[in-house]
């Protein structure tokens, strides 16, 4: 299956994920904010970066931004319990591939990531 990265701080949320998408089959790697996510893109390819917005240290917007420009071929999720925050990715279409608000249901993201990942740019 694909290689998805997980950059979400607050670490039961993070686990919860991680957990369903491997039991879909997906191989994982979880950051707990967005600095730490770049230091495992530099290390590792990903097909997939799953991102909450509102994290310490670089944000999920700058981490887009920065997978963007620098791995182009690693597609994008944003999630977000904000919806102010949900509104600062909605002018980031070139870059996410889709927006999904929390809370949600394993089955959700599942659905999300699969559907992404069937995409092509």
């Amino acid at each position: 299956m694909a290689k998805l990265l997980i950059a979400e701080n607050e670490l039961a949320l993070r686990e919860f994920i991680a957990r369903g998408l491997e039991q879909r089959g997906h191989k994982v790697t979880t950051a707990q904010d967005g600095s730490e996510a770049v230091e495992a893109l530099k290390k590792h390819k990903f097909d997939l970066l799953l991102t909450d917005i509102d994290m310490p240290i670089m944000d999920g917007i700058a981490l887009s931004m920065t997978v963007g420009r620098e791995y182009p071929k690693t597609k994008i999720v944003i999630m977000s319990g904000h919806e102010h925050q949900i509104e600062r990715a909605h002018g980031m279409s070139d870059l996410v591939y889709r927006v999904i608000s929390k809370p949600f249901t394993i089955a959700a993201i599942c659905a999300v990531v699969d559907d992404v990942l069937a995409k092509k740019k």
